[in-house]
């Protein structure tokens, strides 16, 4: 790191040399512009003109086989590097399938559409802006998403009716993941990226981190609504309704944890999260023991368990997010009552007590 004294000019201007090795550089002279960005987190920032659209415009890709899955993972990895329009040209002509796999992935992609198409180039733009999202309500989003699922993917242990799919669903969780992962790199591109979003550099990354941990969530939940439907009618209902109470104390975990990353609980909040998911996830450990020595339908519930296990253990983690960002904001005072997470003795089910 350089130093350098602040100065005054003129009328009191306040005047910063440039290092001399950066700017021959970048060859920058006497009488050139560059940009000079003030950023919310109080950094200043200085950047040349054509820095100005790195990472962030068009991208050519040229088509030389007719392999249609590589066309959706370059499509895919071009939304989520910020590009603002991607041109695929053909050698001679597109197959039918790459054609439909190219329109698939635009109409899947949020913002995303096709801007030209003609027998041997198809260009897709992305006309989404940083200042027409929000981040903190897009997570939030995808949490009410990802526990939907969660839930509805158990809702056969008590009898309840069995959702037509969770397919559907898990692809919406999917589209918010990829709108706030292209979000978040354009943000490490540019800076006012971030400012637009009103958002600092390390909350933009505990947002980012989360979206990835529900994202999970909701993956594990179609996963679950697997798991679930093979226990049959040889599972007793005192069991089905223990495992029950296990899945919804892990979405609790999941969405108290979220709540107080995007600022809707305190420290508190946290701690009691990251408690409540340690005792989980040793109940948990205890009656897969149990059902693994005594249960001949271990093989049918412990795959349950688990999946609810990494449910828990993916909004611990959003919760140690939300825990470092107290600590950066200085946000550790804990009120003198504490209320809302039960004592780990009576979140024990029957399983770990034996009744």
């Amino acid at each position: 790191m350089d130093t350098r004294k602040v100065q005054t000019v003129g009328g009191g201007t306040y005047m910063v040399s440039l290092p001399k090795e950066w700017a021959e550089s970048r060859d920058i002279d006497r009488g050139d512009t560059v940009n000079v960005h003030s950023h919310i987190d109080g950094i200043l920032v200085i950047q040349t003109g054509e820095r100005e659209e790195d990472m962030l415009g068009a991208v050519t890709v040229p088509v030389t086989a007719d392999d249609a899955d590589e066309l959706e993972r370059t499509l895919r990895a071009a939304y989520a590097a910020g590009s603002t329009e991607v041109t695929f040209d053909a050698v001679e002509t597109f197959t039918n399938e790459q054609r439909r796999v190219i329109n698939q992935v635009a109409r899947n992609l949020p913002g995303v559409s096709i801007a030209e198409e003609s027998d041997t180039s198809i260009s897709v733009r992305t006309l989404l802006d940083a200042d027409e999202v929000s981040i903190r309500q897009s997570v939030r989003q995808l949490k009410f998403v990802a526990l939907s699922m969660h839930r509805d993917a158990t809702a056969p242990l008590t009898g309840e009716t069995e959702p037509a799919s969770l397919a559907d669903r898990d692809d919406q969780a999917d589209r918010l993941y990829a709108m706030i992962d292209r979000t978040f790199t354009r943000g490490l591109a540019r800076l006012d990226q971030v400012d637009a979003l009103e958002l600092t550099r390390p909350e933009l990354f505990e947002l980012w981190a989360a979206t990835h941990e529900l994202e999970r969530v909701a993956d594990h939940a179609e996963a679950l609504g697997t798991a679930v439907r093979r226990i049959d009618g040889s599972v007793d209902q005192s069991m089905r309704d223990e495992i029950d109470v296990i899945a919804s104390q892990s979405r609790q975990i999941v969405s108290e944890s979220v709540d107080a990353l995007v600022g809707d609980g305190g420290v508190d909040t946290l701690h009691e999260t990251l408690n409540a998911r340690d005792a989980l996830r040793e109940e948990i450990t205890a009656c897969t023991y149990q059902l693994s020595t005594s249960e001949t339908n271990a093989e049918r519930v412990i795959p349950v368990l688990d999946r609810l296990r990494r449910t828990a253990e993916h909004g611990g983690n959003i919760a140690e997010f939300g825990l470092r960002r107290a600590v950066r904001e200085g946000n550790l005072s804990r009120s003198t009552s504490k209320s809302g997470s039960k004592n780990s003795a009576e979140q024990k089910s029957q399983f770990s007590t034996g009744e």
